[in-house]
């Protein structure tokens, strides 16, 4: 175990020499209290081996992989991994180009807990040495960059209305519907963005990931699943409400969250869900809701999360245990194979890692994933920049307020970028 005098400059140097590899992943729970995590922040440097797999057999891949590496490894899961999940496709535009699924089994894992950092490489002692050496990085003037959105506001609220349409003749019950801001030919610093977004809106989820030249800056608040023993936990969001600067009126904000028929419609919608999902990965009669519309509040936003908790079942593995659950209920919807169907159908843009997964297996055969959620996603060979942002289209949904809710969602990522 090593100790720091300045914890926060040591992660930020620590950062700086990770992001000079190949292949990062930088999982930052940026001080908030969680029963379920493992540690405050883990930093994966280099790939002793990867996998880079796309829709087919990309779980099966991801199973033998595990197989052949039973310690740490990071990676993502894309949101198109749906299509191999269920018989679904997706036609719609590509920017990024992303693999569907990315996986690597790390050169070098600094794990910090509280003050304590533990080192985990060939040499720890050289590690140490190079993160303490690094100068501070010096913030990069960056032109404003402007996203376009794929939907104009009457376009959006015109197609959340048609969706609202299929609620009423009883196709689905509760969906997400997501629209893309880009930008082509964009050219960011990406360390220097993840930074400043990391102090602008800190999460418990944030992850800064990396590999040959693509990169994933995320300030996500949600769990999408974790192990824990023989315990499965996911943690769904939905139901998001503006902080507000008036000590009162913030309070009073969370107050009516909490109380709000459509929020606590949209969340029981989706906590059912889950429930459904878990089954498949459960012992009879071990799932259960340890919290439901639970208030947790953050630096943008107020979020109501609920907590869904099971027992796995023997001999079920945890690639499996994912696979049974992906994706995620929150941002997909009820009943979940129809509204993936009509989401295809009125987006606009592939969701790829956005509504997917970032987390870790760790070698004692726990995990944790977030949801791929107030991400910014960059490939920096042909400079595509992309953001998306979605909201809860239910029978009670407004139309106007749910186009505002992605504008919200939105406020952070727009506000690092300089974007009007």
């Amino acid at each position: 175990m090593v100790q720091v005098q300045d914890l926060p400059d040591f992660k930020q140097k620590a950062l700086q020499w990770a992001s000079t590899f190949n292949a990062t992943c930088y999982l930052d729970s940026n001080g908030f209290s969680d029963p379920y995590s493992k540690f405050d922040t883990l930093i994966a440097a280099g790939a002793k081996a990867q996998l880079v797999a796309n829709v087919g057999n990309a779980f099966d891949q991801l199973e033998q992989f595990r197989i052949d590496n039973p310690g740490w490894m990071t990676g993502f899961l894309g949101y198109d991994l749906k299509n191999e999940v269920e018989q679904l496709s997706s036609e719609n535009i590509d920017g990024l180009q992303f693999p569907d699924l990315y996986f690597f089994v790390p050169q070098h894992l600094i794990i910090i807990k509280e003050d304590d950092i533990e080192i985990i490489s060939d040499e720890p002692a050289e590690v140490l040495k190079e993160i303490t050496a690094q100068k501070p990085v010096q913030a990069k003037q960056q032109s404003a960059i402007t996203l376009q959105p794929r939907f104009s506001r009457d376009e959006y609220i015109d197609t959340a209305n048609r969706i609202k349409g299929h609620i009423s003749r009883g196709d689905i019950y509760v969906t997400n519907f997501c629209q893309e801001f880009f930008a082509e030919d964009a050219d960011i610093d990406p360390l220097s963005f993840f930074m400043e977004l990391n102090e602008v809106s800190p999460n418990p989820f944030s992850s800064f990931f990396k590999w040959d030249g693509n990169y994933i800056l995320g300030a996500s608040p949600e769990r999408f699943l974790a192990k824990r023993g023989n315990k499965l936990i996911s943690q769904p969001i939905k139901g998001t409400a503006k902080r507000l600067d008036d000590v009162n009126a913030d309070e009073q904000a969370k107050q009516t969250l909490r109380n709000h028929p459509k929020e606590l419609q949209e969340n029981v919608m989706v906590v059912d869900l889950v429930r459904n999902d878990l089954t498949r990965s459960a012992k009879p009669g071990t799932v259960k809701t340890e919290e439901l519309f639970g208030i947790h509040s953050f630096k943008q936003v107020h979020q109501m999360i609920s907590t869904v908790v099971c027992e796995l079942q023997d001999g079920l593995s945890n690639v499996q245990a994912i696979k049974n659950t992906f994706p995620m209920g929150s941002m997909t919807g009820a009943p979940k194979v129809s509204c993936m169907q009509l989401m295809e159908h009125y987006e606009r843009s592939k969701r790829g890692v956005y509504s997917g997964a970032i987390g870790y297996f760790s070698p004692d055969n726990d995990f944790d994933f977030n949801v791929v959620i107030r991400s910014l996603l960059y490939n920096s060979f042909n400079q595509y920049l992309s953001f998306h942002a979605g909201g809860a289209i239910t029978y009670h949904a407004i139309a106007e307020n749910e186009y505002e809710e992605c504008l919200l969602k939105a406020k952070a990522v727009m506000e690092v970028l300089g974007s009007k």
